[in-house]
């Protein structure tokens, strides 16, 4: 006789959203460290949680317009997981992070790993440390997306050291509160055109491609600027496996960040 399934819960599935989350679409297989970590967690199998993370990817429409894409029939519930993120990145993402910690217990790396020092008013301790360890999980957590969405690669260089690679935000953290974990506003550029990106010395077009300022190409540049950047003028960049950044943040950078 056949196991019975049983239906699984929202907070499995919101788990399971946040691995989707955090791995590259290309690492997802019930071989996985952490699908069979998060499968031993809530009592199902590895190839069970691998194939709901297909699911998700099956959700994404921007993966469905380049022919990338997962598993046909995805639940209902699925649906609902996939909006209630897309509509909220900061609430869902720090509830799936403390459901993460309860079920799977490995919460170590974003606490221990990177702690910080706390100068606080004594009658605000505890909101201040609050917020600021939300903040830092959340910020953490919009790194792993951003690196795991580019394959752990810088998109414009293909620089594949992850010490070197910055989760940059297409708008900036102070602009924009509600797209502040938004994945489709972030890029994953090395440390060099991370900061150039950030002070305006270089965008992308509507097709992607690298555009540099005219303070750039007015330069009597040397080797090391030709290398680093001139060279990579109007070159397409690596897209995502998943989160395609968003035209809509592209134009704003273009029209209020870009010195053009």
């Amino acid at each position: 006789m056949s196991e019975i399934r049983k239906n699984w819960t929202r907070e499995e599935l919101i788990v399971a959203f946040n691995l989707y989350c955090r791995i590259p679409f290309s690492k997802i297989n019930y071989h996985l460290p952490q699908i069979k970590e998060l499968a031993d967690a809530i009592g199902r199998t590895p190839s069970a949680v691998a194939w709901k993370l297909v699911n998700f990817a099956s959700l994404d429409p921007d993966l469905k317009k380049r022919n990338i894409g997962g598993a046909k029939n995805v639940g209902k519930q699925d649906k609902v997981i996939f909006e209630e993120f897309k509509d909220n990145w900061e609430k869902l993402i720090t509830e799936s992070e403390l459901a993460y910690e309860k079920l799977v217990k490995t919460k170590k790396d974003e606490i221990e790993d990177d702690k910080i020092e706390i100068y606080y008013d004594e009658t605000k301790v505890g909101l201040t440390r609050e917020i600021l360890t939300k903040q830092r999980v959340n910020q953490n957590f919009f790194r792993k997306m951003i690196l795991a969405s580019y394959e752990n690669k810088c998109c414009v260089t293909g620089l594949p050291i992850s010490e070197l690679l910055v989760a940059s935000h297409i708008i900036p953290w102070k602009d924009d509160e509600k797209n502040r974990l938004n994945p489709q506003n972030g890029l994953c550029l090395n440390s060099i055109h991370d900061k150039a990106f950030d002070r305006g010395l270089i965008t992308f077009d509507e097709n992607f491609k690298i555009v540099l300022s005219s303070k750039i190409l007015k330069l009597n540049a040397d080797e090391s600027t030709n290398r680093l950047l001139i060279e990579y003028d109007r070159k397409q960049i690596r897209m995502p496996t998943k989160f395609l950044p968003s035209q809509e943040f592209m134009e704003y950078h273009r029209k209020k960040i870009f010195k053009g």
